[in-house]
């Protein structure tokens, strides 16, 4: 109940844009899943792009794209961070801005490969920041995969 009425105390504006992350992290979710990488790669080029309707109605910040990521993804079972990711991607490239996915991979404790994704922007982690961070190395750029 709690949450519904702090759903409700959002502005319209921010109660449609946290259900448009919502819908969007199910939707890749669910590619991820059902799809072929590259296949999901394609759809989400295409609903990236920019429209004037998003660039001149309202600035959406990179601060609101990661709080609406990051509070969608409490609704969403198996939510790992690729999906993260990939929605902050497509809602920030959306609204303007040109973020950078990143993927690297790490030896876990057993030895055992392990991979992360993050968003970077202008320099910083936006999304999927971890303290160990540093011990996963990108793999190489994925700019020719330009969401």
């Amino acid at each position: 109940m709690r949450r519904v009425r702090n759903f409700l105390r959002l502005s319209a504006g921010d109660r449609y844009f946290l259900i448009k992350t919502l819908v969007l992290l199910v939707a890749i979710r669910l590619g991820l899943s059902l799809l072929r990488f590259n296949t999901l790669l394609r759809l989400l080029t295409k609903i990236s792009q920019p429209s004037q309707r998003s660039l001149s109605t309202s600035k959406v910040t990179v601060g609101k794209i990661v709080w609406a990521v990051n509070t969608a993804t409490r609704y969403v079972p198996g939510v790992k961070c690729l999906a993260r990711a990939l929605t902050t991607q497509v809602l920030m490239n959306q609204h303007g801005q040109s973020p950078q996915l990143r993927i690297g991979v790490a030896k876990g404790e057993t030895g055992k490969l392990e991979a992360h994704a993050w968003i970077e922007y202008q320099g910083w982690v936006v999304m999927g920041n971890l303290q160990d961070l540093a011990r996963y190395m990108p793999l190489p750029s994925l700019k020719e995969v330009k969401l």
